[in-house]
């Protein structure tokens, strides 16, 4: 089979395609052929040797999330069967051909979605289910910020929480990020090049924040927290370190959390997909959302759909093609 391999930490020119062996699937795991795998700002992190717990990545097989088709089955895998097709999350691996994947982490394709649709999904919706709704504890009738709304995550966030019943804010780069972000179902969104969210929302606050940026966002986004409000950090692409204050927080009762998701373990991401195909699946069988896939690559050109990553410039998920 081919997969892309990185062959040193480094920039998009050390992903490479390579041959190997067919994986075997152990008694909990099923072997998938892909179709299609989503490209996530992790990916790139691991990529360069930055991901926090990654260690030497050299010959690592990035991918955290694919859609195929089950090809075998372990003696202990549980529901699937050859044939079925499936989207699933997974710590790597999922640039190339073949997956292996723990039976419990697979989900069924929507029906009527597409497998580049459907590859956009485990990353995604796990990683904002867990930390909008489990430790931001989001409820219909709060209000949410997003921040980077216009990203995989953001579309994600957005569209879910308009969904449930919770108003939406967000920001993003650029007036055609921000219009996109509208259409999806935010409420309204700020051109953060442009605009001072924190000013146009100061009057009213937000009940939870999710936030990818970090730096001097962070206190920012404090202060807008309405009382017993929830900060949720899923990276901080401006930097770790960031001054509030904390008398503040202890007054208004306000929790700063956040959450990495590859390194949890396999019976978390166990329980945490039954969550989401209780709550969410039912979503897109209705309809309630929908993906945006912004650009589609083959496999051979990760790299390129890495460049287009760090670029920013997309507006929902890149996507790899891997086979038919």
């Amino acid at each position: 089979m081919h997969q892309i391999i990185i062959s040193q930490p480094g920039g998009p020119e050390v992903l490479q395609l390579t041959s190997a062996s067919v994986p075997q699937p152990g008694p909990h795991q099923v072997l998938v052929r892909v179709q299609a795998a989503g490209i996530n700002r992790p990916d790139v992190l691991l990529r360069q040797g930055k991901y926090a717990g990654s260690g030497d990545v050299a010959g690592t097989v990035p991918g955290l999330e694919i859609a195929g088709t089950v090809e075998a089955v372990g003696a202990a895998a549980g529901r699937w069967h050859p044939g079925d097709a499936v989207c699933a999350l997974l710590a790597e691996g999922g640039y190339a051909e073949y997956a292996v994947v723990d039976a419990r982490h697979c989900l069924p394709v929507p029906p009527g979605w597409t497998m580049a649709e459907a590859a956009t999904l485990p990353e995604t919706v796990f990683t904002v289910w867990h930390n909008v709704f489990q430790r931001g504890q989001l409820h219909s009738g709060e209000t949410l910020l997003v921040h980077g709304g216009s990203s995989g995550i953001g579309v994600t966030a957005i569209q879910l929480a308009a969904a449930l019943g919770a108003p939406v804010f967000a920001t993003a780069g650029s007036d055609e990020k921000c219009r996109a972000c509208e259409k999806l179902g935010a409420t309204r969104c700020f051109n953060y090049k442009m605009e001072d969210f924190e000013a146009e929302l100061k009057s009213q606050g937000v009940d939870v924040v999710l936030d990818m940026v970090g730096g001097d966002y962070t206190p920012r986004n404090l202060r807008l927290l309405r009382d017993d409000g929830r900060l949720v950090f899923i990276n901080a692409m401006q930097g770790p370190k960031a001054e509030f204050n904390a008398l503040d927080v202890m007054r208004r009762r306000l929790t700063i959390t956040g959450s990495t998701l590859r390194p949890r373990s396999a019976d978390f991401k166990a329980a945490l997909a039954a969550a989401v195909e209780q709550h969410v699946w039912p979503l897109l069988a209705a309809g309630r959302f929908r993906p945006v896939i912004y650009r589609r690559f083959p496999l051979a050109e990760a790299a390129a759909a890495h460049q287009l990553m760090e670029s920013s410039e997309h507006i929902g998920k890149i996507v790899l093609e891997v086979g038919g």
